[in-house]
């Protein structure tokens, strides 16, 4: 059952101002979501910011999550908007967190939304299904382009972090061990830092944060009284057709923007670096082998091994491996045979994630899980939620997760700085005070 929606194209001529009125006008439904390239153009890139807001119908699930999905998604041929949480797991691997869940965000979210905005260069487009979408651009252009104001309630956010550096150095060693005896390759250990009694503008907050390090996978996630914002600069999944890309990341290095000079030479170093090609080389073989198991025998291949990409705060490297679906493959085929991600997780993925719930000391949630849409006709894109920021208003609950992939040759102290890095951004947008990483 497919929708039938009004829509219609505009020129809009300051398409950054556009963003900031959409974004205010979005921001009035309980239910929205912003999804933004951030004028990042990528070989993979098709559209530039597309967004959702309001419910017309949903599937809010917590158990046998995936066959739920399925059917809804089978019923509903339309737009779709929402998430899979990393803690999905327990259906795809049959592995089942113990941790306390402070945030609350179901396992699988996605709602039909009322209306969708499209942008694509300097052109809008408007798909609603509730009113005309000239009365839709009305509303947002008679909307402030600028951020809202700063509210009163807002406070200054303490952070703690869930475990120590000795406990983090006290864990890396642990799982080196587990390597040593051939329980894993590989593992991606992750870090929480939270803060309670936390009161602040959602909407602000994201702001400031893409304004300090805006990334080609970023979004404004809201569902009801919790809040996604997020950074990413990793892709998942994307299916166009019957072709369907992963792009994982694995290998970070810190920039430094005041030197292109040495700028330069920390990318070079990245890119020679034997223990992030390893890393990198090990998630790829994880991903070929998820996709093969959905793509037609010989056609899953890398495209890109190594692929070099500079971020604000960060240099990362990143492959790309993509493959030909097979005939009568759905959307959660392919999420079971691929999730979580490997880059979230390490290999053998099975055995990672035993270990990841017995050494971390948070659930993830949402966290390392996925945000993006459907397009009518089957089409997707998935990014990777990694640099986010996590806000329950309701329980005044915040937090942010940060992890690299350890291996036998991870340095726990070298570890423990690239985790604090990847958290620059996050802790200059919640303390303004704290001076960035040299």
């Amino acid at each position: 059952m497919q929708l039938q929606r009004v829509s219609a194209t505009y020129s809009v001529k300051d398409i950054q101002a556009f963003k900031q009125q959409m974004l205010n006008w979005a921001n009035r439904f309980s239910i929205c979501c912003f999804l933004d390239n951030q004028n990042y153009r990528q070989a993979h890139s098709t559209i530039e910011c597309l967004l959702g807001v309001g419910a017309l119908t949903y599937i809010n699930a917590n158990s046998n999550a995936l066959l739920k999905l399925d059917a809804y998604c089978r019923n509903v041929n339309d737009w779709l908007f929402g998430h899979l949480s990393y803690d999905l797991k327990s259906e795809t691997e049959d592995i089942a967190s113990t941790h306390t869940d402070h945030l609350h965000f179901p396992l699988v979210y996605f709602f039909q939304p009322e209306i969708v905005v499209q942008v694509q260069q300097n052109e809008v487009s408007v798909f609603s299904a509730t009113e005309q979408p000239d009365a839709v651009i009305r509303n947002i252009l008679k909307l402030p382009a600028t951020q809202p104001p700063p509210t009163a309630a807002t406070r200054p956010v303490s952070i703690q972090p869930r475990i120590s550096k000795e406990e983090y150095i006290n864990s890396i060693q642990k799982i080196q061990q587990h390597i040593l005896r051939g329980d894993c390759y590989e593992l991606n250990f992750c870090q929480e830092f939270f803060a309670e009694n936390a009161v602040l503008n959602p909407l602000q907050t994201w702001q400031k944060l893409m304004a300090i390090s805006p990334n080609p996978f970023a979004s404004y996630y809201r569902l009801e009284d919790k809040y996604l914002l997020c950074a990413s600069p990793e892709r998942y999944l994307k299916k166009t057709g019957s072709r369907i890309i992963s792009q994982p990341i694995k290998g970070t290095f810190r920039r430094d923007t005041a030197d292109s000079g040495h700028d330069a030479e920390l990318k070079n170093a990245l890119y020679q670096s034997e223990k992030d090609r390893s890393e990198n080389v090990m998630v790829v073989d994880l991903v070929r082998n998820d996709l093969s198991r959905v793509c037609e025998e010989g056609t899953v291949q890398v495209d890109e091994l190594f692929g070099i990409y500079s971020f604000p705060q960060v240099h990362q490297m990143i492959s790309t491996i993509s493959g030909r679906l097979q005939a009568g493959i759905s959307f959660t085929d392919i999420v079971r045979a691929s999730f979580p991600m490997g880059s979230m997780t390490g290999a053998p993925k099975r055995s990672v994630m035993q270990l990841i719930e017995q050494y971390e000391r948070s659930r993830r949630g949402i966290f390392s899980g996925a945000v993006g849409y459907l397009a009518p006709g089957g089409d997707f894109d998935f990014n990777v939620i990694i640099r986010s920021i996590m806000y329950n208003a309701a329980r005044q609950y915040l937090s942010y997760q940060v992890g690299g992939g350890i291996t036998f040759y991870s340095n726990a102290e070298k570890e423990y700085e690239e985790c604090l890095l990847k958290a620059t951004a996050i802790e200059q947008v919640l303390n303004p005070a704290i001076t960035p990483i040299p």
